[in-house]
C-alpha cells in the first residue's frame, strides 16, 4: 500500500507550497497589525503562524508516512498522518484561545485606537486570495492521494479564508462607521470560526487513532461489493474496517459451503478483494475463510457428506 514516487513527491510539493505562503503571510499580517495596532490583524498573524508550524509538520508526517513498513511498524506508518493532524488541531485550539484572550483584553482596557485601514484591509485581502488558492490545491492533491495530513493543513488554510474575510469585513466597518470596539468583536467571531474548525480536523484526525471505523459510505460499498457475490458463499460476518493514514484495513469472515475446495475459497477471497480494491483505493483486506457447520436444507441438497450423515 505504499505510494508510488510521483504521487509522494505530489504530496511533499503541495506541503512545501503551503510553507512558503504562510511564511510570506506571517510577515505581511504582523507588520501591518503592529502598524495598524488592530488586534484582529495581529491575530490573523498569530493564526498564520501556527499555520507555518502546522504545514511543516504536515511535511514532515508525509515524508514519513511514505516510509514503507519495517519489522517494528508492520503496518506501516500511515498513523503519523493521523498525529501530525491531530497536532495541528491542537494547535488551532491554541491560536483561538490566545486571540479571544487578545480581543477581552482590549475591549477591557478600552484600547481601540486603529490606523492605516487601507493597508490593513489590502493584506486581509491578499491573505484571503491565497489561502484559497493553496487551500484549494492542497485539498485537491488530498483528495487524490487520500492524505489526513493534507486535508488537515486544506481545512486549517480555508479557516484562514474565512477568517481573513471577516477581518476585512470588520475593518471596512470601521472606516465606514469609526466604530472603533468593532476591531475585538470581529477578533472574537475570528476565535470562534478558528475553534469550530479545529474540532472538525479533531474528528477527522485524532478518531482515526482509536480505530474508528470507516464512514457509512465507504462500508456501504463494502456491502454492495459483497452483494455481487450472493450465491457464491453462505454468508459473511465479523466486519472490520479501519483507517491509518491513507491505508484503509478491511477484515471479514466468509462463511462458504464445506464443500468448497481451498483453491476455490482462495480464488473467491481475491475476487471479493479485488472489487473492493476498486471501490476503496490503498486497501489492505483479509478475508478469513470459514466452512458451515452443514445441516441446512440448501447444503443437505448438494453435498454428500452432508446428505449421507443426515
Amino acid at each position: 500500500m505504499i505510494l508510488s514516487p510521483e504521487v509522494q513527491a505530489a504530496k511533499s510539493r503541495a506541503a512545501a507550497i503551503s510553507i512558503i505562503s504562510n511564511s510570506i503571510l506571517i510577515v505581511l499580517k504582523l507588520v501591518v497589525g503592529i502598524m495598524m495596532q488592530s488586534v484582529s490583524v495581529i491575530s490573523e498573524a498569530v493564526h498564520s503562524g501556527l499555520d507555518l508550524v502546522a504545514a511543516i509538520i504536515a511535511w514532515f508526517s508525509i515524508r514519513e508516512s511514505g516510509k514503507p513498513a519495517d519489522d517494528e511498524h508492520r503496518f506501516g506508518h500511515g498513523k503519523i498522518e493521523n498525529v501530525a493532524g491531530t497536532i495541528e488541531a491542537l494547535l488551532i485550539f491554541g491560536a483561538a484561545f490566545y486571540i479571544l484572550w487578545e480581543a477581552v483584553h482590549k475591549l477591557r482596557t478600552g484600547s481601540m485606537q486603529i490606523e492605516s485601514l487601507g493597508l490593513g484591509a489590502a493584506v486581509m485581502a491578499v491573505s484571503s486570495i491565497v489561502n484559497y488558492l493553496v487551500s484549494r490545491h492542497l485539498l485537491s492533491v488530498a483528495i487524490k492521494t487520500d492524505s489526513v495530513a493534507l486535508e488537515a493543513d486544506a481545512m486549517h488554510l480555508r479557516a484562514d479564508v474565512y477568517t481573513s474575510v471577516g477581518v476585512l469585513g470588520g475593518l471596512v466597518a470601521i472606516k465606514l462607521t469609526g466604530i472603533a470596539i468593532l476591531d475585538p468583536i470581529v477578533a472574537i467571531v475570528v476565535a470562534l470560526m478558528i475553534i469550530k474548525a479545529a474540532w472538525d480536523l479533531t474528528k477527522t484526525a485524532f478518531f482515526h487513532i482509536l480505530d474508528v471505523k470507516l464512514p457509512d459510505d465507504e462500508e456501504a460499498l463494502i456491502h454492495e461489493v459483497m452483494e455481487r457475490f450472493t450465491g457464491r458463499f453462505i454468508e459473511y460476518h465479523k466486519l472490520r474496517t479501519r483507517k491509518s493514514g491513507h491505508v484503509r484495513h478491511i477484515d471479514m469472515h466468509l462463511v462458504v459451503p464445506k464443500q468448497m475446495t481451498v483453491e476455490a475459497g482462495h480464488n473467491l477471497s481475491h475476487q471479493i478483494t479485488a472489487d473492493i480494491e476498486k471501490c476503496l483505493s490503498y486497501s489492505h483486506i483479509l478475508v478469513h475463510i470459514e466452512p458451515c457447520p452443514g445441516g441446512c436444507e440448501s447444503c443437505a441438497a448438494e453435498c454428500p457428506k452432508v446428505s449421507a450423515s443426515a
